[in-house]
């Protein structure tokens, strides 16, 4: 079922604020008095909005920002004063961390500025970074006295290399915008880098098919992230690759990409199903 356009309309005070583009949904993570440190609130309501998207056929890409002159600044440190206290029971209550992986629809970052510790696995979810000038980076785990949380030890090994991800991790040390485009932390760089990040967005709504790019997620998730007992050697991805490619071939998709070429106009890709989720909001 389609979701409304104005089903995304948020309160000024939203932790998240959602706003549609067109095909696209413009999320904004919205404490800016708090550099938008991540809380349960925040949690909740970007996991529950990304799950909208996924089920919604309209929706083709996801933009996430940051209000204010931050992006994150990780999570919010009124809440650790009490992280003695919680449980493997806790950790465990909680959505899981890698929700944003699921999402079938390209995910794009806009960057806008700071960027700490558990704020960059989420960052690191993106399948396309943009970042402005003030963009910077920190792990901040090992000045807080904490482990590289989320995954991110895989996460950044595979986005910039163990050695890399070493140095990162253990000195939390801070990466600017330049060093972080060199290093594969950004992928581009941008003055305006909401209006960027939303024309790619765009760009990928307009003349990329749905159904190739959620496919094309999946082959990354298993032939580079990897999954429990999916092998990624060689031949066995290009097996996959095999079945995957048949498959397209008999899909109205590739029917569809070849004419519009041929015939020199936009193509017309259908969206993709719904999905309900059981996170999904009412």
């Amino acid at each position: 079922m389609t979701t409304p356009a104005d089903a995304y309309t948020s309160a000024p005070e939203a932790p998240v604020l959602a706003e549609r583009h067109g095909p696209v949904l413009l999320l904004t993570l919205n404490r800016p008095d708090k550099l938008n440190a991540w809380n349960q609130e925040v949690e909740t309501r970007y996991f529950d909005l990304l799950d909208r998207a996924d089920a919604d056929p309209e929706v083709r890409a996801v933009v996430v920002t940051g209000a204010g002159r931050g992006f994150c600044a990780g999570a919010d440190l009124a809440g650790l004063a009490t992280v003695g206290e919680r449980t493997a029971a806790d950790l465990a209550a909680r959505r899981p961390a890698d929700t944003a992986r699921g999402l079938r629809k390209p995910l794009i970052g806009a960057i806008n500025g700071a960027v700490a510790g558990m704020a960059l696995a989420q960052v690191l979810h993106f399948d396309v970074r943009f970042g402005s000038p003030a963009a910077r980076f920190t792990t901040a785990f090992a000045r807080r006295g904490l482990i590289a949380e989320y995954g991110t030890t895989t996460l950044r090994a595979a986005t910039v290399g163990r050695s890399r991800a070493a140095d990162l991790l253990l000195s939390a040390r801070l990466v600017e915008a330049p060093e972080a485009l060199r290093i594969g932390l950004l992928d581009h760089l941008a003055d305006d880098v909401v209006a960027a990040a939303l024309d790619y967005a765009a760009d990928l709504a307009r003349n990329c098919s749905p159904r190739s790019m959620a496919v094309i997620k999946a082959q990354l998730r298993q032939d580079v992230d990897g999954e429990p007992g999916v092998p990624t050697d060689l031949p066995t991805v290009a097996r996959r690759a095999d079945e995957h490619m048949l498959a397209a071939f008999h899909s109205p998709d590739a029917a569809e990409g070849v004419s519009s070429h041929l015939d020199r106009r936009p193509p017309r890709f259908a969206p993709l199903p719904s999905q309900p989720t059981e996170h999904q909001e009412s």
